[in-house]
């Protein structure tokens, strides 16, 4: 396992890092993508803060992982949702959930998706620590919540308070927030991860501490490995030096 520090590094430093900088004016299509730019850019100011990523994305960058986290849940979404080893909890709600169209709407009431926001960094941490609780992550993939949470001081405390809410009761809310995962253990294994990042630090296995679709800050350190703007967007293009569709297990 390692700590969140080494995930986040990088060892190169970029020449659009401007730390303590004056915020880029948000474009047009910023809006379209991002929803609130203007959100997008304080959360990557923490994260500048912070001073463990050398490449901090501009918010060109962060569109394009927009764009590539949409094609992940239209052509990838097997990774989004399921379980490969937790089984189905037995009860009724959980077997008709597993269906995850008809799961989609009580996921919205639940506000444990955000449809707008893939990557986050616009949804505020009660809403964030409400997707963690309400919405199933598979193996190691709520590391890159607790990621985000971490930007905020006492977010993970809270997300530890709410997540044992539902392994410590055994109320009819607890059970609904069950079943809602559908999959078996999934909130024992998320309290274990909060108890371990408030102890240690958050940790991923090495074989996944540099996937985009798991780590916070390896979606960082890909999206400032695009092109910074439009044009070289473009021109990328034109090269056929534009690789914007992930595959799943894809290591930065």
């Amino acid at each position: 396992m390692i700590a969140p520090s080494s995930a986040w590094a990088t060892t190169a430093p970029h020449p659009q890092t401007k730390r303590g900088s004056t915020p880029e004016r948000a474009p047009w299509h910023a809006y379209l993508l991002l929803v609130n730019p203007h959100r997008v850019q304080q959360s990557l100011q923490k994260v500048a803060a912070l001073g463990e990523l050398e490449r901090v994305p501009n918010l060109w960058q962060i569109e394009l992982g927009v764009i590539s986290m949409w094609h992940r849940v239209l052509f990838r979404s097997d990774t989004v949702g399921t379980s490969r080893s937790d089984p189905v909890r037995p009860s009724w709600r959980a077997r008709a959930l597993e269906w995850r169209p008809l799961r989609f709407p009580f996921l919205l009431r639940e506000k444990a998706v955000a449809p707008l926001d893939f990557s986050g960094l616009v949804s505020s941490p009660e809403r964030i620590i409400s997707h963690l609780v309400g919405a199933h992550h598979d193996g190691a993939q709520f590391a890159y919540d607790l990621e985000l949470l971490r930007l905020t001081p006492g977010a993970l405390e809270r997300a530890l308070e709410a997540t044992r809410s539902v392994t410590r009761s055994d109320s009819a809310r607890s059970n609904w927030l069950r079943d809602l995962v559908v999959y078996e253990g999934y909130h024992e294994r998320l309290e274990a991860a909060l108890v371990e990042a408030l102890r240690d630090g958050i940790a991923l296995p090495p074989d996944q501490a540099n996937d985009p679709d798991v780590a916070f800050g390896a979606y960082l350190r890909w999206c400032a490995k695009q092109p910074a703007t439009p044009a070289e967007t473009y021109a990328a293009w034109r090269r056929g030096e534009l690789h914007l569709w992930r595959s799943t297990g894809e290591m930065v």
